[in-house]
């Protein structure tokens, strides 16, 4: 396989900017998946990278080569699409061995390859079929034995799960990564569904209107998220983002009426200064009336979940809150519940700039 390395890589269409002076350093043997919202940049990433849209800045290096400008079919790059891009006239086999065709390999070689492929990927018996005669995650697997079987330096996922329901997604999901672990393969990988990108990648990148928010391992993205867009972003449901009021010890908050203590040590920022703090849905407890610390929060729709209770309202200040709790009985008729924010799991957000403070 191969290191890809993108240097300060732009594209702009007329005045718009698409993508804006991105770097990146993919290691060889790596799964980076791009995540982000509709018109994000990240579908444009990846064509620039396989050359089917030009740079308007910046440079690719494939394994220290500059292939910035070369044509796609000498990049030694494979691509997956979403529609799969199978020849509908031909069988499994065909379609498998037709790049290694194109080469000029004999047939020994041809049938070899094929078969040790199709092997892999537990095509073994359909060989002989079309793609019409095919499920979706078959039709998904025979697209990946293809770009496979070419033994290229780099393979570029578009969304190739989008097609497929639920379950299959699932599946597949997990043999795409199965495979790129055995493999060895260095991918990029386009997504907008951030369970695929949690579970497929050794490093995220969430990109937000043409800019990396943030490049790390998805864990880290999870637990520190850099900005409030990324706070937002990852996560099912997103991170509750609450206005507050710093206090003067920068110790606690004032938040919807109570006081809220703050993770150590003291946040530098002026008493007063707005700030916004965060908390995943999950670490919010339910809490007694007695509580100080604890918010009123008036529940405006309660989802049961079978082992958890998503639960959707609003704080005194009108913010939006949601809360997972374990599932009761007692959950499902309330109308009003009291919640406490513990201090070891708050995010805090500059109220301006957006950016992480802690």
């Amino acid at each position: 396989m191969a290191r890809l390395q993108l240097q300060g890589l732009s594209k702009n269409y007329g005045k718009g900017t698409i993508l804006a002076g991105l770097d990146l350093d993919l290691a060889d043997g790596e799964m980076l998946v791009i995540v982000g919202a509709s018109g994000c940049g990240k579908s444009t990433l990846l064509r620039l990278v396989a050359g089917l849209e030009t740079p308007s800045a910046g440079r690719i290096l494939l394994d220290g080569e500059d292939i910035t400008h070369r044509d796609p079919a000498q990049r030694d790059i494979a691509m997956v699409f979403q529609n799969y891009a199978l020849y509908p006239h031909m069988t499994v086999f065909q379609n498998m061995a037709y790049g290694l065709k194109l080469r000029g390999l004999s047939k020994t070689i041809i049938a070899e390859k094929v078969a040790a492929t199709a092997a892999t990927l537990g095509l073994d018996s359909l060989l002989a079929r079309k793609p019409r005669e095919l499920s979706g995650g078959q039709r998904q697997r025979v697209a990946m034995g293809r770009a496979i079987i070419r033994e290229p330096k780099l393979f570029l996922f578009d969304e190739p799960l989008s097609n497929l329901d639920a379950k299959l997604r699932v599946q597949v999901r997990a043999d795409i990564r199965k495979l790129q672990k055995q493999l060895g393969i260095t991918s990029l990988y386009v997504t907008h569904d951030q369970t695929e990108a949690m579970t497929l990648a050794d490093r995220l990148i969430v990109m937000n209107q043409g800019e990396a928010a943030q490049i790390a391992p998805p864990m880290e993205i999870f637990a520190h998220p850099a900005d409030r867009y990324v706070a937002t972003f990852i996560g099912d449901p997103a991170m509750n983002l609450c206005p507050a009021t710093l206090m003067p010890s920068g110790q606690t908050a004032q938040l919807a009426g109570a006081t809220i203590p703050l993770p150590f040590p003291p946040l530098p920022q002026t008493p007063g200064t707005a700030i916004i703090i965060g908390i995943r849905p999950q670490h919010v407890t339910i809490a007694d009336n007695q509580d100080p610390t604890a918010l009123t929060l008036a529940i405006d729709l309660v989802e049961p979940l079978g082992s958890e209770t998503l639960i959707h309202g609003h704080l005194p200040d009108n913010t939006p809150f949601a809360v997972r709790a374990p599932t009761s009985p007692s959950l499902l008729t309330l109308t009003e519940c009291r919640v406490r924010l513990t201090s070891e799991h708050l995010h805090l957000f500059d109220a301006t700039t957006g950016k992480r403070l802690q």
